[in-house]
């Protein structure tokens, strides 16, 4: 498969995509610290079952534009993309499938816009309706006196440096940390870390690295993130209190096209929320929800973690939606 990119144009910006094939519109969309290149697994088997896919590098990421202001980055914003990509192919409907940070994107494109959307399939992170405080508030609350990811990639220009100052390292402990190998080996010293921490403290740099990862890839996430830089993609963690602010329809919108859940069974995100299976019920505001994968001993990647089983998953279900 070429690793080559186009650009389309979305709502004012430039987006990098990977495109292959012919037939219904697939968007697929990744997550933090991702590209399009996290669903190479994906893409030609999704292709060969009669679909046109395309892989976008999110704003922010990769060979996309890379607005400057957080504001940039809020869920209108990158719902609208994903619809101005909908346009852009001149498609009437998409099938949305998302990863990480690329699953609420899925799933709010599919609240906002339901006549746009033939099908959502989330990865990882399940659909939430705006709550009664924003995510950012509970999070202050919950972690008070502990450290957590998301308040300390709230510092501007703090979080970026210590990511960029040795991009390959820094993905190689991220990506091992929240792996179905890592997350065990990792989780006892990130528990105990306090609110001052930086980041990468008490995290793993493998020898060698699990096999689902190759040094050819890292090679491509290096590069890619090298040029690109951090900010973008920290910006989506700062604007979730702009989204809970100007999306109060989330409160009440749900998921009404065809949808489904997948993720590992080791997964951090599970258990965000101390003492809550956040997986228990990922259907609980979608209308035709098909159903959920959890697959076992599989951590947070789970579309390179788990190649076949996940493509195993996502065709089973694509071939009964048209």
């Amino acid at each position: 498969m070429s690793d080559s990119v186009q650009h389309v144009s979305t709502n004012g910006i430039n987006i990098g995509a990977r495109v292959q094939g012919s037939g219904p519109l697939v968007i697929l969309v990744h997550g933090f610290p991702e590209l399009w290149y996290s669903w190479r697994h994906q893409i030609e088997p999704i292709v060969n079952a009669g679909f046109k896919v395309v892989a976008i590098d999110v704003r922010g990421y990769g060979s996309s534009d890379r607005p400057h202001p957080i504001d940039a980055y809020d869920m209108v914003e990158l719902t609208t993309d994903i619809v101005g990509l909908i346009d852009a192919f001149r498609a009437e409907k998409a099938i949305l499938i998302g990863h990480d940070w690329g699953a609420p994107i899925c799933w709010n494109t599919a609240a906002l816009y339901p006549q746009r959307v033939a099908a959502v399939v989330g990865l990882s992170v399940p659909h939430f309706q705006r709550d009664e405080i924003s995510a950012l508030e509970l999070y202050k609350q919950v972690y008070a006196e502990k450290f957590f990811y998301q308040l300390y990639f709230l510092k501007e220009g703090i979080a970026e440096a210590e990511l960029e100052a040795d991009i390959r390292r820094t993905l190689r402990m991220m990506y091992y940390s929240a792996s179905g190998e890592g997350i065990a080996e990792v989780s006892q010293a990130a528990a105990n870390k306090g609110p001052n921490a930086n980041f990468l403290d008490g995290l793993i740099d493998p020898n060698p690295f699990p096999s689902w990862l190759s040094e050819k890839d890292f090679d491509y996430y290096t590069q890619a993130f090298s040029k690109s830089g951090f900010r973008g993609p920290l910006n989506r963690y700062r604007a979730q209190q702009r989204d809970w602010e100007i999306l109060p329809q989330l409160s009440e919108l749900t998921i009404d096209p065809p949808s489904y859940f997948i993720a590992g069974s080791l997964d951090l995100v599970r258990y965000l929320i101390p003492g809550m299976d956040l997986y228990e019920n990922p259907g609980v505001s979608c209308t035709d929800f098909r159903g959920k994968t959890i697959i076992k001993g599989k951590g947070h990647w789970i579309q390179q973690e788990a190649p076949e089983q996940v493509n195993k998953v996502l065709l089973n279900f694509l071939s009964n939606i048209f």
